[in-house]
């Protein structure tokens, strides 16, 4: 099984550039302290480094 990555949103979107906010709408994240679990891949690893200032990010088996 491939790893994943369960990604938490845990700052506020507000007063962030438009760049970052869809970064994160991108990740499928909409609201503070929500969860989502994503395939480990190279292209969610540059969405998360670009936005790893609001998210924490917990590797899974």
């Amino acid at each position: 099984m491939a790893k994943q990555l369960e990604i938490t949103l845990t700052r506020s979107m507000i007063g962030r550039p438009e760049e970052q906010r869809v970064t994160v709408r991108t990740l499928g994240l909409h609201k503070i302290n929500r969860t989502v679990v994503k395939e480990d891949n190279p292209a969610i690893r540059g969405m998360v480094n670009k936005v790893s200032h609001l998210l924490t990010v917990k590797e899974l088996n």
